[in-house]
């Protein structure tokens, strides 16, 4: 079988890429996440709102935040400020979920042609594309994990920083946008640490499969070396 460098290179970017979009879209899609912080976090008892309230809120504006044509968020008052912050991170929830849809039909191409075309992915230094993918990912990652762990509430101003430059509309009045009282920041630490926790299983599942068929890749430099 040839291999190719290139073909290796492009499969470790699209890897991470595919793992790293889908770790975030994991909280984004997975609703019975957030219901779970509802009891834990006593949204009810300190917002007033039932539970089935505050589930048609989240429900309204994620519907939104995903694609949905109207913003609403059910019995809680909203700006016209808070309104345009879910428009912005409705712009990053859809690039996040095609940049994973793109990147997975991307790798199932890529896959595809390669094996029509007798062609594998050349080692890296020794190792496969997905080692390279995890181990990359996976030491950003464990850095901006660690810095965001010495000091989560200044992580979150710097996050909305970065993604939402210029602008203020995230800083809710509680009174005008009644959704923020749902949407506490213990929520968003919980949403963080679920995403971190995806991408270090998920890189070291990488690096692990990738040791797995180290001994088989030595078989096949092997092999070329006698060509």
């Amino acid at each position: 079988m040839k291999t190719s460098k290139p073909l290796a290179i492009a499969l470790a970017a699209l890897t991470a890429l595919a793992l790293l979009t889908g770790a975030v879209a994991a909280p984004i899609l997975c609703r019975p996440f957030y219901y779970a912080h509802i009891g834990p976090l006593r949204l009810a008892e300190r917002t007033g709102y039932t539970e089935g309230e505050i589930k048609t809120a989240f429900d309204e504006m994620l519907d939104y935040c995903l694609g949905g044509e109207e913003f609403s968020t059910g019995a809680m008052r909203w700006s016209e400020s808070g309104k345009s912050h879910f428009t912005d991170v409705r712009r990053l929830f859809l690039l996040d979920l095609r940049a994973f849809a793109a990147a997975l039909a991307a790798l199932a191409c890529l896959g595809l042609l390669a094996r029509r075309g007798g062609m594998g992915p050349a080692p890296l230094l020794g190792r496969g594309p997905g080692f390279w993918a995890g181990a990359g990912l996976g030491g950003v990652f464990l850095l901006v994990g660690a810095l965001a762990a010495l000091d989560f509430d200044r992580a979150f101003v710097v996050f909305h920083a970065l993604f939402f430059p210029g602008k203020d509309n995230w800083l809710f009045d509680p009174a005008a946008d009644q959704i923020i009282n749902i949407l506490p920041q213990a929520y968003f630490r919980n949403c963080a640490l679920l995403i971190f926790a995806l991408l270090v299983l998920g890189c070291a599942l990488l690096i692990g499969l990738d040791f797995c068929h180290g001994s088989g890749r030595s078989k096949i430099l092997h092999k070329n070396e006698k060509f």
